[in-house]
């Protein structure tokens, strides 16, 4: 048996590819029946009926009310598909909102309060649509960490952060990414500060704007932190059966974990500071050496990033992608679920 850490992704990972998924893989048709039925009692379209859709609908899939249910669900259900005689799991994180899935799969939250949670808030979210984000990179493309890279654009973020009239931060710490948060002057200003090097447009990709993506994880988003602690009750949360890495790095363990606190990070911190994934994954590998990093579906494109953040923790030598490769080549480290040939490892 192999050990694994799971992690749950965040938003942008329900996409055209993704279409369908709930239909292929949830294991559970009353459980999924059961989403439907909160979403339906809501007056918003169901699950089944958005995956079940002829055609994706960035306008409607991408939406903070939509995609977030979609996530939580595929999610899940995934965590539900792993084959426990052969995997044991050790420890379970997510990114960003991949935190409501992992206090549902580690079970801080019962299935049905972790949908209502992940659902509630990316309505929320998506109904306020405070402010927006964009991703830059601080490694190359060789995944070559450049510290003093990541530093001077911390540094120039805070400079334009610290004007009067704009706001930007670090909202979410990726890997070899930089998630940036802000208002309209503050991404506008970034933009401009970067545009006038002359790698102003580096990977051909960066600086890259999200779509229907709010300003999270920052002190922007505290009145939809407070309309959420409003609407979900401080009694759903009690003891995960599985430890959890939260975005700060602190673990939570079962039969030892203040839910009070746990409620009041999740509905505090986690909104309006930081995400820091990259430590949460420097945390899950120190701290538990599994076998395995899982990621769970939707998509697949939170892989780099994991391995991105075990190459910054130094992990098993890791200096680089071709170090990282060897690495994969060799035991099968990253398995995610969203690659049909990876998901038969694990499912």
């Amino acid at each position: 048996m192999k050990t694994a850490v799971v992690i749950c992704p965040g938003r942008g990972t329900y996409n055209a590819g993704e279409l369908g998924y709930l239909a292929r893989h949830f294991p559970d048709p009353a459980m999924l029946a059961a989403f439907d039925a909160q979403r339906a009692a809501a007056g918003q379209e169901t699950l089944t009926a958005l995956d079940g859709a002829a055609k994706f609908s960035p306008a409607t899939h991408t939406r903070g009310d939509n995609a977030s249910g979609l996530i939580f669900a595929a999610s899940l259900g995934d965590y539900l598909s792993i084959d426990r005689e052969r995997i044991e799991i050790v420890a379970v994180t997510g990114n960003s909102m991949g935190w409501y899935s992992a206090l549902a799969c580690g079970g801080a939250l019962a299935p049905q309060d972790g949908f209502r949670t992940a659902n509630t808030m990316g309505t929320l979210m998506q109904d306020a649509l405070i402010g927006g984000q964009m991703i830059y990179p601080w490694m190359d493309e060789d995944w070559v960490p450049d510290a003093a890279r990541k530093r001077e654009l911390l540094e120039r973020v805070a400079r334009i952060g610290a004007a009067p009239d704009r706001q930007l931060y670090l909202s979410i710490d990726l890997g070899g990414m930089l998630v940036l948060a802000g208002d309209a002057a503050g991404l506008d200003a970034f933009e401009q500060a970067v545009g006038e090097q002359a790698t102003a447009r580096v990977q051909q990709r960066f600086p890259m704007r999200l779509a229907n993506h709010a300003a999270f994880h920052t002190a922007m988003q505290e009145p939809v932190a407070a309309r959420g602690r409003a609407l979900i009750d401080r009694s759903l949360f009690g003891q995960p059966h599985t430890p959890l890495i939260d975005g700060q790095g602190r673990i939570w363990w079962p039969e030892a974990s203040d839910t009070g606190a746990l409620y009041d990070y999740t509905l505090g911190a986690q909104v309006t500071q930081c995400y820091d994934f990259t430590r949460a994954v420097t945390v899950a590998a120190r701290e538990f050496a599994p076998d395995l990093f899982v990621v769970l579906g939707p998509g697949t494109t939170l892989g780099g990033a994991v391995a991105q953040s075990l190459i910054v923790a130094g992990w098993e030598n890791m200096a680089g992608k071709q170090d990282f490769r060897r690495v994969q080549d060799r035991s099968g480290l990253l398995v995610s679920m969203g690659m049909a040939e990876q998901r038969a490892i694990v499912a």
